[in-house]
């Protein structure tokens, strides 16, 4: 049996939720497993859907922490045929008191202190005890290196994907209504946040209408947009931005797969780094190829000048020149049957088999 502790799980939505998901759903086709994660409001039905055991902690922040790492250990106690304990970070291990193997997830953004810091040698504590550590990329794991962490204790997996589902007609329709007709069409799903670098991809687009009239950008996301707003005003650039908040997901996949490029050209903003990207391979699952930042773990998800292109996010020459690459003479087409080809190799079917070689 394993036990999986997470603060971070569905209904609430977002890229790490879907990971937790994954694994745990994965993972109960083969073996006997147990949730233990955060209060989220509204869990009963999603919690009753499922076929595996899941308890929410509810309570403040600070206190929770306490309830959460008592009832956990506890619950070891009482349990002696737990085989492993997988944690989704490292402070869902940092009072946990158990001989147990214990694995942990990192990400890049959790870890990334000040070598040295208070956080960092908390951290260290924390994942030089456990029996592994998983890196999100390749990316990632250097910078556990770099931070200290026991580069023996290392291993690579990134996050899987689910099979995509056929999109309804509606929906498809609707995508194509809101890009207008337009020709080339790039399109970012993420947080507006400053390390996701929107604001170079809309002063790329500046310079681009004056060869491509026809052109479109589609940000998805929720987040503090209002200054990437005025940033489109300022460059006149209403008829080639749009913005989109809460959209289902049906009509998010739509809008995807009618786009030529998904664009992220992430870089890092203080302590804030992409550790992997998922939404790149989202994406290649339906035929699109990528431009992602070298500053975070986009190249392991995007095959360089094969199903996507590198590029340096703080070089608005670099981003300019990639999304031409893409869009001349239709690469993009090329290029998305092979990123198309190379999602398959995240199936959480492939994925899970990775994680099975360390639980056992």
């Amino acid at each position: 049996m394993y036990l999986i502790v997470t603060r971070t799980f569905p209904p609430e939505v977002g890229g790490m939720q879907n990971l937790m998901w994954g694994l745990a759903r994965s993972l109960s086709k083969i073996n006997l497993i147990k949730v233990i994660a955060d209060y989220k409001e509204g869990h009963e039905e999603f919690d009753n859907s499922v076929s595996f055991s899941i308890e929410r902690v509810k309570g403040i922040k600070i206190l929770r922490k306490y309830r959460k790492s008592y009832l956990i250990n506890e619950y070891l106690n009482k349990n002696p045929k737990i085989q492993c304990v997988i944690a989704d970070h490292w402070k869902s291990l940092e009072l946990i008191k158990t001989k147990n193997k214990k694995i942990c997830l990192i990400h890049s953004k959790e870890i990334n202190h000040i070598k040295g810091s208070r956080l960092n040698k908390k951290i260290l504590e924390v994942l030089n005890n456990v029996d592994h550590v998983v890196a999100n990329s390749n990316f990632t794991k250097k910078l556990a290196i770099d931070l200290g962490i026991d580069e023996q204790r290392i291993i690579v997996i990134n996050p899987g994907v689910d099979p995509v589902t056929e999109i309804p007609k509606k929906d498809l329709s609707k995508a194509e209504e809101i890009l207008k007709g337009k020709k080339q069409r790039l399109i970012t799903v993420s947080r507006f946040e400053k390390r996701k670098n929107h604001e170079k991809v809309i002063m790329a687009i500046r310079n681009l209408k004056e060869i491509y009239p026809d052109i479109i950008y589609t940000c998805i996301g929720r987040g503090d947009e209002e200054n990437l707003k005025k940033l489109v005003i300022e460059l006149k650039l209403e008829e080639q931005i749009v913005f989109l908040r809460d959209v289902p997901i049906d009509l998010k996949n739509a809008l995807v797969a009618k786009s030529n490029v998904f664009i992220m050209p992430s870089i890092i903003y203080k302590k804030s780094v992409e550790g992997f990207g998922i939404a790149f391979v989202e994406a290649a699952q339906y035929g699109i190829p990528s431009i992602g930042g070298k500053d975070g773990g986009a190249a392991d998800a995007i095959i360089h000048d094969k199903t996507g292109i590198i590029v340096d996010g703080n070089n608005l020459d670099d981003i300019y020149s990639g999304i031409v690459d893409l869009l001349s003479e239709n690469k993009f087409i090329e290029f998305g049957k092979a990123a198309k080809e190379n999602s398959a190799n995240f199936d959480w079917d492939k994925i899970i088999q990775k994680y099975l070689k360390i639980l056992n």
